[in-house]
């Protein structure tokens, strides 16, 4: 009682001042409100500076802002407008918003049955876009001087041994720009340094975390034996003022969106208390239903694009328009399914071998196909037979999965559900071409099971369209 008397007096001398800073999922939320805060504010100011009278809000057209803002959001998700990595360069910026603006007022124009009818003078049409244009640029330009700044790093500092401390400093850097690693306490007193990162001295652990303002603590160890005798009464301490300790796996989680498989041993429950979703009778009613409107939607759009596809293919493929290969589904039961062939006549003649970047066996028209996606139009059929829903891990092939389940630990656990057209692995990482790919897709594929819902599934179908549209396929 004594001991932590004289901690607690220590620490309040010390009087921390935590800075002021904003979670990523706060910084998202910052960009979409002030984007369409912006947006209303602009179309007022131009409507009062100018006799702009195409947008006048009023009790009878009250919705236009409703639809004005619902199709900017769809297509600034789309087109990557949220991404904080590149919401914070002047240039990407500049891009992005001026074609998420193009496309959300090209659409506003063209949609009159909910939107005002265009005008007779088309000046004013110049005036919607500017308003509409200018203010979403101006507003993020002030984000990235003042928000996205330095000022406003969230300050933070690892505990642990430095295997652990390497593993989620690597990812904080890569992953969450915002965030500055202040220090790093080692568990290991015997090392005195660790290449890029400032050390701090245990014995000024509090007065270090008052001078750097540090608002958080990551917890970067296996073992609570690794803990030198006082640091947990410290850190108790530090809690109880109001600094939140995490654990680094955690972090790690939340940062990149995949389970870190390689600090899953014997106690992996705990890391894989999977989605109530799984076993939701709703849910997956209603997931079945989207799954086979959409199913049709796709093979009628496959329809529309089947006479190009089958010159393309006259002419660079030289062969079958399809082919069918045995893939491993839910629960580990073999499925057969379609796809329009890509590479040339017996490509696996001498055995099954990794698609590889560049790969010789793919066609020019092929590489098309993948690009575009337009290879995977013929598996809507397997989602229409029930064989695989529209998003979930990729079917991968028996051999394949026989290899990859003796490698890689929990790798047959993507198996407890459907697999999908598209899903979390495929618009979060590049195509899988080897065991260390698979590791990493593995690692996607066990953070969607975990984490599936509504919401998740409509940002994947969104990141699709994204992949899509920029062309991103192989």
């Amino acid at each position: 009682m004594e001991k932590v008397k004289v901690l607690n007096h220590t620490f309040n001398n010390m009087s921390p001042n935590r800075n002021i800073h904003f979670e990523l999922s706060e910084r998202i939320i910052l960009l979409r409100v002030f984007d369409n805060f912006f947006i209303i504010l602009g179309l007022i100011v131009i409507g009062e500076l100018f006799q702009f009278d195409y947008f006048l809000l009023s009790a009878n057209n009250w919705y236009w802002i409703f639809v004005l803002l619902s199709y900017f959001n769809v297509f600034g998700t789309v087109l990557e407008l949220y991404n904080l990595q590149k919401a914070s360069r002047r240039e990407q910026i500049f891009q992005n918003v001026v074609v998420v603006c193009s496309l959300t007022t090209l659409v506003f124009l063209l949609t009159p049955f909910f939107t005002p009818v265009l005008p007779d003078n088309r000046l004013q049409i110049v005036y919607f876009y500017l308003a509409v244009t200018l203010s979403v640029v101006g507003w993020r330009f002030c984000y990235i001087y003042f928000i996205s700044s330095p000022r406003f790093y969230k300050n933070i500092v690892l505990v642990g041994t430095p295997d652990e401390i390497q593993f989620i400093g690597e990812a904080i850097k890569r992953e969450a720009p915002s965030f500055r690693i202040s220090g790093v306490l080692l568990l290991d007193t015997s090392i005195a340094k660790l290449n890029g990162y400032k050390v701090i001295n245990p014995q000024r652990f509090f007065e270090t975390i008052g001078e750097r303002k540090v608002s958080e603590i990551i917890i970067a160890s296996n073992e609570r034996e690794d803990f030198p005798v006082g640091l947990t009464d410290r850190l108790i301490l530090l809690l109880e003022k109001g600094i939140p300790i995490r654990e680094y796996t955690q972090v790690y989680e939340e940062l990149t969106s995949r389970v870190p498989l390689q600090y899953v041993g014997k106690d992996f429950y705990k890391y894989f208390p999977f989605s109530r979703s799984n076993q939701n009778q709703l849910y997956l009613f209603f997931s079945r239903v989207i799954d086979v409107l959409l199913s049709i939607i796709g093979l009628l759009l496959f329809l529309i694009w089947l006479p190009i596809v089958l010159v393309g293919n006259f002419l660079g493929n030289k062969g079958p328009l399809f082919y069918v290969q045995e893939r491993v589904g839910k629960g580990g039961e073999l499925f057969k399914i379609y796809k329009l062939r890509s590479m040339v006549v017996d490509a696996e003649k001498s055995g099954a071998v990794w698609a590889q970047q560049n790969d010789p066996r793919i066609t020019p028209f092929g590489q098309f196909l993948r690009k575009s996606r337009l290879d995977e139009m013929p598996q809507f059929i397997n989602v229409l037979k029930g064989e695989m829903s529209m998003i979930g891990p990729r079917p991968e092939r028996p051999v394949f999965v026989k290899n990859l389940a003796k490698s890689i630990p929990f790798y047959e656990v993507r198996h407890m559900i459907k697999p999908g057209v598209t899903g979390w692995a495929q618009v979060s990482t590049e195509y899988g071409a080897s065991e260390e790919d698979s590791l990493e897709k593995l690692q996607y594929d066990l953070y969607y099971i975990k984490h599936r819902s509504a919401f998740m599934d409509i940002n994947i179908i969104f990141k699709t369209l994204s992949t899509i549209l920029f062309y991103r396929g192989r």
